[in-house]
């Protein structure tokens, strides 16, 4: 058949990009639980036969091919509904598991398949519903449900939450829906629950079983892009996580890197996961609901260009450098704790700067360029060496004509004490703790100047 020939070139072509030791040491069992519709509405006509013989013929030939190729890591299994009970009276219960999970059961799903006979009503929520117990427990699978069915939900169910529930717990991955010859109005009802493909006509089901299994098979490749400025995917080197949109676990935390021919490299990366991406660049970015196309090299791309922060300070490494907190312009939230003496990387825009000298130094709409260092200097502290004959409660303050502004307060359990303090004109207040009036406070001036120690005798 044609389909069964599309499906042997997929199958073949398609595989993930890793090396056999590979595949077998890390390749998850693939597990695919087929759920089929077999109600009464599947005795209608469907160009050569009815819908039921067409879909079970395309179906046994597909599992068929499947169990001539000897696929490692996959499993099948069969749930059937509508099939036990005529409908009316409607028997929302009739799903039942035919054939369950097991290597090499092709020909139980196949002889099962030709029993079938339509009969009943349409519990597609209900059958998603059980379908959780049909898994059993596995470290290292990939479950994959493919629902057939001519008709919508007649039981009142909500195939769309019980889907959702599979799939943020971490039962299935998002589930693959394949319409029998439904009214193209139908595809709403569906889309929520999975991945929908319209198969209206008999050739069309056959190509569309083809391309779900292909997806439900095999992994597929990806790239990141990290684009600049100018439009280039020039940025690297930053770390990056995947998620699983859904049930938001961790799937692989990276390193952004350049291959050898200079371009971001290669991904092997799930079709049926919807992936949330989060670059840590500061601040970070990010993308969500990130779908993958199987059957093609994706480019995954994000808005990254990046320039450089250098903070310097006079005197050498050896000084004693404060740290600076940096901020997006106009915002409080702290991005980073940049060291003085050190270069950053940040995304280009505006920034402001508090550096946590003495005195605070703040620079506010620093601009960071693309594939630019900006330069951010101050000079080199000096010392103040403070000393009384008892301790004592005071502060130092920076001294603007007759103006004083708080710079920092002393300890008031020690008599000698060193700061370190930007140059400038500074005035200390100091008052002997044992001292019972407010004229006993002492207060001498002083001046600081880069790389010097300044005594400041309050005996």
């Amino acid at each position: 058949m044609r389909f069964l020939k599309y499906l042997l070139i997929a199958l073949f072509f398609s595989a993930p990009i890793l090396s056999s030791a590979q595949a077998e040491e890390d390749a998850p069992t693939t597990r695919i639980l087929f759920i089929y519709d077999a109600s009464g509405s599947m005795l209608g006509n469907w160009e050569s036969n009815t819908k039921m013989v067409v879909a079970r013929r395309m179906l046994i030939g597909m599992v068929d091919s499947l169990r001539r190729m000897r696929l490692d890591n996959l499993e099948l299994a069969l749930r059937v509904y509508g099939h036990n009970s005529p409908s009316p009276p409607q028997d929302c219960d009739d799903t039942r598991l035919e054939v369950p999970f097991s290597r090499n059961n092709y020909n139980q799903i196949i002889q099962t398949m030709r029993v079938v006979r339509p009969k009943g009503t349409t519990p597609i929520a209900r059958s998603l519903q059980y379908s959780e117990g049909d898994f059993p427990p596995c470290d290292n699978c990939r479950n994959v449900i493919i629902l057939i069915t001519d008709g919508i939900e007649e039981c009142d169910g909500d195939p769309c939450a019980i889907s959702r529930h599979l799939q943020e717990n971490g039962v299935v991955l998002r589930p693959f829906v394949i319409g029998v010859g439904l009214d193209e109005d139908f595809r709403a009802t569906f889309e929520c629950v999975g991945q929908y493909f319209d198969a209206a006509e008999e050739e069309s089901f056959g190509r569309v079983l083809g391309v779900v299994i292909d997806q439900a098979l095999h992994n597929t490749t990806a790239q990141i892009n990290l684009i600049d400025d100018n439009g280039v995917a020039s940025e690297t080197d930053v770390p990056m996580a995947l998620y699983d949109n859904i049930t938001g676990r961790l799937v692989d935390p990276l390193v952004h890197t350049m291959n050898v021919r200079g371009n971001p490299d290669t991904l092997v990366l799930d079709p049926l996961v919807q992936y949330r991406l989060n670059v840590f660049t500061i601040p970070p970015v990010g993308l969500d609901s990130i779908d993958i196309i199987t059957g093609t090299h994706n480019h995954v791309g994000v808005d990254a260009g990046q320039g450089e922060l250098q903070l310097r300070v006079g005197g050498g490494r050896n000084i004693n450098a404060p740290q600076a907190i940096i901020r997006q312009s106009g915002q409080m939230q702290t991005l980073n704790v940049q060291q003085f003496n050190s270069s950053e990387q940040y995304l280009t825009g505006l920034y402001d700067i508090e550096i946590l000298s003495y005195p605070r130094i703040y620079q506010y709409g620093i601009e960071i360029e693309q594939s630019t260092t900006t330069t951010l200097a101050i000079p080199a502290p000096g010392f103040a060496n403070f000393r009384t004959n008892v301790e004592g409660p005071g502060a130092i303050f920076v001294r603007n004509g007759d103006e004083l502004e708080w710079v920092l307060n002393i300890d008031p359990t020690m008599s000698r004490q060193t700061y370190t303090l930007q140059p400038g004109q500074y005035v200390i207040m100091f008052r002997p703790s044992p001292a019972r009036s407010v004229y006993y406070t002492k207060s001498q001036n002083f001046r600081i100047t880069s790389g010097n120690t300044t005594e400041v005798n309050m005996r």
